[in-house]
């Protein structure tokens, strides 16, 4: 005889932030706080994406170069 566990609140999703169940209105976060607290991190690069540094040009163009009748 096989007995199947119902499921849980245990395997719904978890807050990435703090590790509470998820809740459908803010997902994948537990509350609009944990959301926040997400986009801060982002905002302030604590959360990086991998990769090589971005090179930046040494002499942006001024502002002479980029009007309409520049080609």
């Amino acid at each position: 005889m096989i007995v199947r566990m119902p499921k849980t609140a245990s395997t719904s999703p978890r807050c990435p932030v703090c590790g509470k169940p998820s809740v459908a209105a803010t997902r994948p976060f537990c509350s609009t706080r944990c959301a926040d607290v997400d986009l801060g991190r982002w905002l302030t690069g604590q959360y990086r994406i991998p990769g090589p540094a971005a090179e930046l040009d040494e002499d942006p163009p001024s502002i002479s170069d980029e009007g309409p009748d520049a080609a």
